[in-house]
């Protein structure tokens, strides 16, 4: 789940490195941004879009969930229909979550207590770019990358977790074991 998060964090520092055009020369930081000017580079960076790409990522981690947990088994119709439900809970309450409607006025606060509009302005005429718009083109692909890089870099510490977790676990069970005898 963490490497699934975390290209959408990148992805949003990507947007306040974007933003941090300042310099020793340049002027004081303007007041606060205003909320026509982030929703203007929200609309401009398609953040809407990114939340579906959230949302469909989640579902096929879900998914392939699931298909780890059966490992190819043949599942009982009744079994069936049971995980399809519940399945279709999860995604009914991750959409419900990330509704763009609902979303949009968290990010405005975000941004607002975050940005000063010098830096809107900035990130919105970056994305105005041909630059801008390569970056807003291809960050699904650095998304996708990045996810992969990051499973190969968790998958050893993974396993290095699991194998603690497993000894702390039997070191917990020798310990009962020498309290009871």
């Amino acid at each position: 789940m963490f490497t699934r998060i975390l290209p959408v964090l990148l992805l949003c520092g990507s947007i306040a490195l974007a933003a941090d055009n300042s310099s020793p020369n340049s002027p004081a930081p303007s007041g606060p941004a205003s909320e026509a000017s982030i929703k203007q580079l929200l609309e401009l960076a398609q953040a809407h879009k990114l939340i579906d790409s959230v949302m469909n990522q989640m579902d096929n981690l879900m998914q392939q969930s699931i298909a780890q947990a059966t490992k190819g088994q043949k599942i009982p119709p009744k079994v069936q229909k049971d995980i399809d439900q519940r399945h279709a809970e999860m995604i009914a309450m991750m959409k419900e979550l990330l509704d763009w409607s609902k979303l949009e006025p968290m990010y405005v606060r975000v941004y607002q207590k975050t940005f000063s509009q010098q830096e809107v302005d900035g990130m919105i005429a970056f994305y105005k770019t041909p630059a801008g718009q390569a970056v807003i083109g291809k960050m699904p692909a650095v998304m996708q990358n990045t996810i992969e890089e990051m499973q190969q870099l968790m998958g050893p510490v993974m396993q290095k977790m699991q194998q603690m977790q497993q000894d702390v676990v039997a070191e917990m069970k020798t310990e009962g074991k020498n309290k009871d005898g």
